[in-house]
């Protein structure tokens, strides 16, 4: 059912966009530096950072949920080998990832993907690269139970948390109850964690409000370029830089067909698809893409400036583009203005 769900979900997208490219609708803007004032305003508006976290009615947020939820996170004991957490791949110290191409998982062995970024997934629509988990709550059993990450069952977890005589108090104040550790509130307890995890302000954040000091001209230029020549904004949109979707970009391909194998083989355009990741906080240094397969900014850009690998399943928005070096340069002058500034984490008390 849960497959069914999220590919519910794609498949809308996935028509959307048909629809957007064969009537014009959500056409790329015009570049902002050849807008009027007030179509550059109405441009910047549709970036502009909400002013509340959504929590979902069935699992609303509270202090004590959201402390048990940073506990359980940064507690290895989640981990058949006790020595891995949830922190040990979302490392606030590097950005809520680990920083290599590919995650490592239980063993010590390598995965097939990289670690995904875990910030302002309250907003979320689908998880997971493939997109195969269709709430934070089914995302935060996965790697706990997959066994080559945590390599753990949620009866085991549950059985180590109720020996541990701290949690008893944490859980009753978070879920209240006679009975109140149970597998369904260790989830939600950390998909409600998850949920404070959420940018601060950048200084894009900054000049969309009105600072038209807070980046320099090439990063303006660069936002032009992102909204207009260069097409970005057609899959990196609104404000955390994503439409939740799935493309094939067309990267090396591998034996990893990413949402294509949960879709049937008719829905070409999900064969070889991975999400959309946020542009936020994007780490400078790399590496890119789903794989890491990808090292370096300027090397990101080239990719796209050479519309990919051709194949069947190649996105529409895939085109070579011809860009300048001073372009370029732009570009990524602009996506520096999305990094905030590093925010302290205070890691918590164990039980």
């Amino acid at each position: 059912m849960l497959g069914h769900r999220v590919l519910a979900v794609w498949s809308v997208l996935v028509c959307a966009a048909a629809y957007a490219v064969t009537t014009g609708v959500g056409a790329a803007p015009e570049p902002a530096g050849q807008a009027a004032p007030a179509d550059l305003a109405a441009l910047k508006a549709k970036f502009r950072r909400p002013d509340a976290t959504p929590f979902p009615k069935a699992n609303p947020h509270s202090p004590e949920k959201e402390a048990l939820g940073k506990a359980l996170f940064f507690d290895p004991r989640l981990s058949r080998s006790g020595s891995v957490s949830c922190g040990t791949c979302h490392n606030p110290s590097l950005g809520w990832t680990d920083g290599l191409p590919r995650a490592v998982g239980f063993g010590m062995a390598t995965l097939h993907r990289r670690t995904p970024p875990v910030r302002n997934l309250a907003w979320g629509a689908a998880f997971q690269w493939d997109g195969r988990a269709d709430s934070l709550e089914a995302q935060a059993r996965m790697p706990i139970t997959a066994p080559d990450e945590m390599n753990m069952t949620m009866d085991l977890v549950v059985e180590r948390l109720k020996a541990v005589a701290g949690y008893g108090p944490l859980f009753a104040g978070a879920f209240g109850g006679d009975d109140p550790i149970s597998a369904r509130n260790v989830t939600a307890a950390l998909a409600t964690y998850q949920r404070t995890l959420v940018s601060g302000e950048a200084p894009f954040d900054r000049w969309i409000a009105g600072d038209e000091t807070a980046i320099a001209p090439d990063a303006k230029s660069g936002f032009a370029l992102f909204n207009g020549k260069a097409g970005c904004a057609a899959c990196h949109s609104g404000w955390r830089f994503t439409d939740d979707s799935f493309h094939d970009i067309g990267l090396t391909a591998s034996d990893d067909r990413g949402r294509g194998k949960f879709a049937p083989p008719s829905v070409v355009a999900m064969q070889n698809a991975f999400k959309t990741p946020s542009l936020r906080d994007l780490r400078m240094q790399g590496p890119y893409m789903h794989d890491g397969q990808i090292g370096s900014l300027a090397d990101v850009v080239e990719h796209y400036a050479k519309g990919g690998e051709k194949r069947p399943s190649l996105s529409f928005e895939m085109k070579p583009l011809d860009l300048s070096e001073a372009e370029r340069r732009q570009l990524i002058a602009f996506l520096e203005t999305l990094k905030a500034e590093a925010a302290p984490v205070a890691l918590p008390q164990l039980p």
